[in-house]
């Protein structure tokens, strides 16, 4: 992809990943997670502005995120893009569930979609380690107002020798016995650890907001390494 050289080709790895499983990505994440994915999203939803009237949640997948944002900010239009349009789908049949008319779905590349109109905010969760960073960063800066805030959460690979040590093993499991209960996630049980040792999503994601002028750069890591959070806002 452009401006990026390594062996990996992301739009590749997506589709292997997130092929007709969008039935049960909820529960594998949750899964995965041992239950942290909720956590790391609620402390996405608590950094978002208070006063966001317009939020922007890039690759929002079955609307997990999406959704708890929609709940938290009622007045706010709230739009999700995703590639997939199998997740959309679901995303899309939640929020009609739930009675939630404040949630815009469009179906694309989060590189490649604009929202019409300044938004507050730009959220993404495991996004960042399958984009195109830089075209990423370069159109979420045209979709942020001036003082607007970009937030970034996907797993990391723990740094922390045991722990990273504890990490492989839970991934040893996932690829033997959650495999088994859910054969169409093999693919991403198997290629997710290699992956992500080999991906620096945050300092890379750190380096081109800086590039592109974002003010208070920071990243915050959660739950021993395992994941993380990056946060910049677009200057004035």
């Amino acid at each position: 992809m452009s401006h990026e050289v390594d062996r990996y080709d992301r739009i590749d790895l997506v589709r292997r990943f997130f092929s007709g499983n969008e039935s049960s990505y909820d529960r594998v994440v949750r899964l995965t997670t041992i239950g942290f994915d909720c956590r790391w999203k609620e402390k996405i939803v608590d950094m978002i502005p208070a006063e966001s009237t317009r939020i922007t949640d890039q690759a929002c997948g079955t609307g997990i995120l999406t959704i708890k944002i929609a709940r938290r900010f009622p007045h706010a239009r709230v739009i999700g893009i995703d590639v997939t349009g199998g997740y959309l789908r679901v995303a899309k049949e939640k929020a009609e569930a739930l009675g939630l008319r404040n949630i815009e779905l469009i179906p694309g590349r989060a590189e490649e979609i604009m929202p019409e109109g300044e938004c507050d905010c730009a959220t993404s969760s495991y996004l960042a380690k399958y984009a195109d960073l830089d075209r990423l960063v370069n159109i979420t800066k045209k979709m942020l107002r001036p003082g607007g805030v970009i937030l970034a959460h996907d797993f990391t690979y723990p740094k922390g020798r045991t722990f990273a040590f504890v990490w492989r093993l839970y991934f040893s499991f996932l690829q033997t016995v959650a495999a088994r209960r859910y054969p169409s996630w093999k693919p991403a049980f198997d290629g997710l650890p290699e992956f992500l040792r080999e991906t620096d999503w945050v300092g890379r994601l750190g380096r081109l907001l800086a590039r592109y002028g974002f003010d208070d750069i920071r990243s915050e890591p959660l739950t021993f390494g395992t994941a993380a959070i990056v946060l910049a806002k677009k200057a004035p």
